[in-house]
């Protein structure tokens, strides 16, 4: 983060914010019955300024006075401003000049901070300048340059962009240049898209800053790992599934589980990389009371299918069809076809899982309701990197060592990392799983 303050995400934001959430706002003035008039673009930046009780229209105020500090001309001002908003709401047409309108948005921002102190001064803008970010960002928007230029009729809107970026602030500025790609559809290619979103990093951004409402050109679904943070699979479902859950079925909370598709992977990758799981489990021969084991134990008991006459082999069948049914609506020419199993890791994972069956067999699953015992799991997880998949049988045995708490040296954690890096695991796989559970020195 390149800012002396913290990032955006940092700050609660898990969208688009300040001037940029406002354009987004306006944008909907366009629409057919809409009032475009100034007091319903007033509206909007009342509404901006008021999210979060009043805070969030620090940013809004801060965006209004780096435009204002600009020495750009009204032109450039006026041009990104209906570049931003889709052409919803000129100004000009009500009398006022874009500089005279961030003035209002400046206006609407203090007097909602002053609502909560009422002895709020609007600080020094503090605009952002860093020179390599400049030009990566100016390079971004060259690159998109005929795409833009060709989908908005507004002259010279990349130069004003450009301006923007080099001369009031490249944070804004490029916020402003995702508004635009935003507004006019502008086709994003997925490794741009990446690019941006690397940017957006640095810059602090939420990723739905950069994601929200950008025209992604995506590549074909696949199961590759690229992009995945955390769990994923069928060891990700279970551990949404231990207690708590919120769905009224539990069909439901499969639904909702494979849309996470996180903002790297093209729609429809989870829900890929559960089908791969689950359909590799059937398709295994193993017996419908060990995948009931792996369930119950990778669930800590959250959801008890065998105490709703629910046998593991039938519920997966359910599990892949909702990811069937999700994958012929969100990426309808993908065929689910699982890819070839890396065998030469399955001796190293049964390695592990033997090495921690003694610790495990002295401690079970739910100890105090519908106790199962780690000796069984331990037993099915050794049947999963057999007959199924050692990297599926990894997963299972990282979220099974979660559940147990059974304690790991560095030494063993260490074997776990390398295990992980060969499976192509993100680098937070076992952060979130089981680094809590090494006994450091």
């Amino acid at each position: 983060m390149i800012q002396e303050r913290p990032a955006y995400y940092e700050l609660g934001y898990g969208e688009d914010f300040g001037l940029t959430a406002l354009t987004a706002l306006t944008e909907r003035l366009g629409l057919p019955g809409s009032d475009a008039g100034p007091a319903a673009a007033l509206a909007c930046a009342e509404e901006i300024a008021d999210g979060s009780e009043g805070k969030e229209a620090v940013e809004l105020g801060e965006d209004a006075r780096r435009l204002l500090a600009s020495e750009l001309p009204e032109r450039t001002l006026r041009t990104v401003w209906l570049a931003s908003t889709g052409n919803a709401f000129d100004p000009a047409d009500h009398g006022m000049t874009c500089r005279e309108w961030l003035e209002r948005i400046s206006e609407v921002s203090t007097a909602r901070l002053r609502q909560n102190k009422r002895s709020y001064t609007p600080p020094p803008v503090r605009p952002v300048r860093d020179p390599g970010l400049c030009q990566a960002v100016v390079a971004e928007l060259r690159a998109t340059a005929p795409a833009l230029a060709g989908a908005s009729a507004l002259p010279d809107l990349v130069d004003a962009l450009e301006r923007v970026v080099t001369g009031a602030d490249s944070d804004l500025g490029t916020r402003l240049f995702l508004r635009a790609l935003k507004a006019h559809a502008v086709p994003v290619p997925y490794e741009q898209y990446r690019r941006l979103l690397a940017l957006g990093q640095q810059f602090g951004f939420p990723a739905g800053a950069v994601h929200d409402g950008l025209h992604i050109v995506w590549p074909q679904v696949s199961t590759t790992r690229q992009g995945v943070s955390g769990d994923f699979g069928l060891s990700r479902l279970a551990r949404l599934f231990t207690a708590g859950w919120h769905h009224r079925t539990p069909r439901a909370a499969v639904e909702n589980a494979v849309t996470y598709d996180g903002y790297e992977r093209p729609p429809g990758s989870e829900a890929a990389v559960l089908w791969e799981d689950t359909r590799r489990m059937l398709d295994s021969g193993m017996s419908d009371d060990s995948i009931t084991v792996l369930w119950l134990a990778a669930t800590n008991r959250g959801y008890n299918i065998d105490e709703f006459a629910v046998g593991g082999r039938e519920w997966l069948e359910q599990v892949v069809e909702v990811c069937e049914e999700h994958l012929a609506s969100v990426a309808p020419a993908y065929l689910p076809v699982a890819s070839a199993i890396h065998t030469e890791t399955g001796d190293a994972v049964l390695r592990e899982i033997r090495d921690m069956a003694p610790l495990g067999a002295g401690k079970a699953i739910s100890p105090a309701f519908l106790p199962l015992e780690g000796a069984a799991v331990m037993a099915a997880l050794e049947q999963v990197v057999t007959r199924v998949d050692p990297d599926l049988g990894f997963r299972l045995f990282l979220r099974t060592l979660e559940v147990l708490q059974l304690p790991l040296t560095e030494e063993r954690y260490a074997r776990y990392e390398t295990l992980g890096s060969r499976f192509q695991y993100g680098e937070d796989h076992l952060l979130f799983s089981i680094d809590h559970l090494v006994q450091r020195s």
